[in-house]
């Protein structure tokens, strides 16, 4: 389930974001381009949270 939502919230976060900059550009919204970003952003969250940041028992 984490991994859903980390996936969802990565999506939500990077439209939002990549609408913001867009319109402040006067440009269109880039949806492919942004949907990259949300699953390099999502891969770097999975990567830290299981692997670098993993607490010891």
């Amino acid at each position: 389930m984490k991994y859903v939502m980390t996936i969802f919230w990565a999506l939500i976060i990077s439209l939002v974001v990549g609408y913001v900059l867009a319109s402040m550009a006067g440009q269109a919204l880039d949806v492919p381009g942004t949907l990259a970003i949300a699953a390099i952003f999502s891969i770097i969250v999975f990567l830290l949270g299981d692997g670098i940041l993993k607490e010891e028992n």
